[in-house]
């Protein structure tokens, strides 16, 4: 029965200095990581109508930095998420948009003018 105890102890003890102590980082109401989540939100981003493609489902722009998806400004073609966001568009027109990866594409979410 001793040596039953012993070995019990033992064990116990073996398994506490197992389990590592919890860290500061691991607070769960930390606001850690929010600043994160929250640059990945669709943000509005200037563009300028360069190209529409309404069959293709395409609107090429020349536009401003977009944040959310780390993109430099540049002009390049944008799948819509639906074509008909381009009905009242021409090009050389100004507009705000948004614009987030879909499926493996660059998409663009929303439009509307320019103020």
């Amino acid at each position: 029965m001793k040596k039953l105890l012993v070995l019990s102890l033992a064990t116990l003890a073996l398994g506490v200095m197992a389990v590592p102590p919890a860290s500061a980082g691991d607070d769960h109401h930390s606001m850690e990581g929010h600043d994160k989540m929250e640059a990945m939100a669709p943000t509005w981003t200037d563009g300028e109508v360069r190209k529409i493609e309404k069959d293709a489902g395409k609107l090429t722009l020349r536009h401003g930095e977009v944040k959310n998806l780390d993109m430099r400004a540049m002009t390049m073609a944008w799948k819509l998420k639906d074509p008909a966001m381009v009905d009242n568009l021409k090009v050389g027109d100004k507009i705000l948009f948004t614009a987030e990866k879909l499926n493996g594409q660059f998409t663009i979410t929303e439009i509307k003018s320019a103020p």
